[in-house]
C-alpha cells in the first residue's frame, strides 16, 4: 500500500496507526497494540472492527454496476466531480497534518469508478475507497494506481485519521455527518451525489421501480447540516438512448434490485421499446466543515 494512505489509516479497534507486517504468507496491517487486519490477495484490507450487520452489493449487482459505468452512461457523473474536486483541492492548504499531498476518500466506493475519474483530475493526489461490498472492493483495489480499497462500514467510525482527509466523495451512498467531519480537513470538501426527483423516471411506472423520496435534498441537508456547510447545489442531466439490457442493468445496479420481481421485471422490460429514452438526473451538493 502507497506509504501516503497508509499514514493516514487508523486501526479500528483503538485508533493507533497502522503499518504493513506479514503473518505466515499473509500481508496484514498492525498497530502497536497487536491488532491485525488481513490484506486480502485480492488487494483491499479488511479494516471491519466486528462484524459489518450488512454485506453491501451482491456479485451481481456489482457486476451490473460494473458493466453500465463503463459502457460511459454516467460520466456527466465523474466529469462533475472531478470538476468540484479540481476547485475543491486547491482549498487546502499544505498542514503539518494533511501534508503536501491530498487524500481523497470515497465513502461507499462501489467500484471506485467516481474514485479513479477523480483522481485522474488531481496528479498529486491519492484516494481511498472504503465498501462494505467484498465483490465492489475487488474492483476497487484497481480502480486507479494511486489508490487503496478498504472493507469499512460508513455507519461506524471510519478508520481514517482525524482531519486527514482532503476530499470526501459520497456517491449514492450513507451518509454519517459526524465522521465525515472528523476525519475531514477543516479547510476540506464533502462532495455528495444523490438522485434528483426524474432521475430515471420513465422506467419508474414502466418498470414498477422505487421512486426517488421528494424530499431527499432535505433528508440529505439534515443528515449534515449540523456539521457542514452547503457551498453549492447543482443538478446535472443527460437522455439517454438505452438497449433493453442497458435499462435490465441499470435496475439492477440499484435500490430497485433487492425490491424487484425478476419474472414480472422481464416481463416488463420485454415490452419496452427501444432504444429506451431514459432521463439522468443527479445533484451535487458541495459542502465544507462548520
Amino acid at each position: 500500500m502507497d506509504s501516503r494512505i497508509l499514514d493516514r489509516l487508523r486501526c479500528p479497534v483503538c485508533g493507533e496507526p497502522l503499518a504493513e507486517a506479514t503473518e505466515g504468507t499473509a500481508r496484514v496491517l498492525r498497530c502497536p497494540r497487536r491488532h491485525s487486519f488481513d490484506v486480502a490477495r485480492q488487494g483491499y484490507v479488511n479494516l471491519l472492527a466486528g462484524r459489518a450487520p450488512h454485506v453491501g452489493d451482491s456479485a451481481e449487482m456489482v457486476t451490473a454496476r460494473a458493466d453500465f459505468l463503463t459502457a460511459g452512461h454516467y460520466d456527466l457523473i465523474s466529469a462533475a466531480l472531478a470538476k468540484a474536486a479540481t476547485e475543491a483541492a486547491g482549498v487546502v492548504p499544505p498542514t503539518p497534518d494533511v501534508g503536501a499531498y491530498p487524500l481523497v476518500v470515497d465513502a461507499g466506493a462501489g467500484t471506485g469508478r467516481y474514485l479513479g475519474a477523480v483522481l485522474e483530475a488531481l496528479p498529486d493526489a491519492v484516494g481511498l475507497a472504503l465498501d462494505v461490498s467484498k465483490p465492489a472492493l475487488r474492483r476497487a483495489a484497481r480502480a486507479h494506481p494511486r489508490a487503496a480499497a478498504a472493507l469499512a462500514d460508513t455507519w461506524q467510525r471510519l478508520p481514517l485519521a482525524d482531519a486527514s482527509t482532503a476530499v470526501l466523495l459520497n456517491v449514492f451512498a450513507p451518509r454519517n455527518g459526524p465522521e465525515f467531519h472528523r476525519v475531514l480537513d477543516p479547510a476540506g470538501t464533502l462532495l455528495v451525489v444523490t438522485p434528483d426527483t426524474d432521475h430515471l423516471a420513465e422506467l419508474v411506472d414502466a418498470l414498477g421501480l422505487l421512486r426517488v423520496d421528494p424530499d431527499k435534498a432535505d433528508r440529505v441537508a439534515g443528515s449534515l447540516g449540523g456539521h457542514f456547510t452547503l457551498v453549492s447545489s447543482t443538478v446535472h442531466r443527460a437522455e439517454l438512448a438505452l438497449t433493453r439490457p442497458d435499462v435490465a442493468t441499470v435496475v439492477g445496479m440499484g435500490p430497485s434490485a433487492w425490491h424487484t420481481d425478476p419474472a414480472a421485471l422481464s416481463t416488463r422490460l420485454g415490452a419496452l421499446p427501444e432504444p429506451v429514452r431514459v432521463t439522468v438526473a443527479v445533484r451535487l451538493d458541495v459542502l465544507r466543515p462548520r
